[in-house]
């Protein structure tokens, strides 16, 4: 098994784990142990696609018809001779 060292922990945080451990009947290292696999047991949320989310936003909104550019052929590139 591995060990960490959790270095510049709050005060507050440190008697707050303290007191939950009281509460839950186990040292404090029982109580960070469990709090780090319930955290970490949880299922990551799926990958976000931002254009999907966008839409997803202003769908209600509507749409724009706008009209399309003209299209013209693409100029010729210089020739450095």
């Amino acid at each position: 098994m591995a060990s960490i060292t959790i270095r510049n922990l709050e005060d507050g945080l440190k008697s707050r784990l303290r007191v939950q451990a009281a509460v839950h009947g186990r040292s404090m290292e029982d109580e960070a142990r469990d709090i780090l696999r319930s955290a970490l047991s949880r299922q990551a949320p799926p990958a976000v696609n931002l254009a999907e989310t966008i839409h997803a936003r202003f769908a209600a909104l509507g749409g724009a018809d706008l009209p399309m550019a003209p299209r013209e052929p693409m100029p010729e590139p210089p020739a450095f001779d």
